[in-house]
């Protein structure tokens, strides 16, 4: 029972790399600045799922606490992307009203 759990942690841990893999390339390529916005919050969440799948496999309580700190620290990195972004966008629709006039 005990390899079945393991084998079912690592098959696990690859499929969460595989997505992440996707995600990374979906913020390299994506179309817009909200998609690759999108997909640097999903890494983030993939990878702190690996991380605690990772604690529960190797059994190390310390795990859960990065995974917390990554936590604090992906959302924070968003939130400032968001800000950038709407400050942006802001920034190009004052420029067109002022084109328009």
């Amino acid at each position: 029972m005990d390899n079945l759990y393991v084998l079912l942690m690592q098959a696990a841990i690859a499929v969460l790399g595989l997505c992440l893999f996707v995600c990374l390339f979906r913020a390299v390529k994506g179309p817009s600045t909200s998609d690759r916005i999108v997909a640097i919050n999903m890494t983030g969440t993939f990878t702190i799922t690996i991380i605690l799948f990772l604690s529960l496999l190797l059994k190390e309580d310390y795990l859960v606490d990065i995974a917390l700190i990554y936590a604090m620290l992906s959302f924070l990195a968003v939130v400032l992307l968001c800000r950038i972004y709407i400050g942006r966008h802001r920034a190009k629709k004052a420029k067109e009203g002022k084109a328009d006039a």
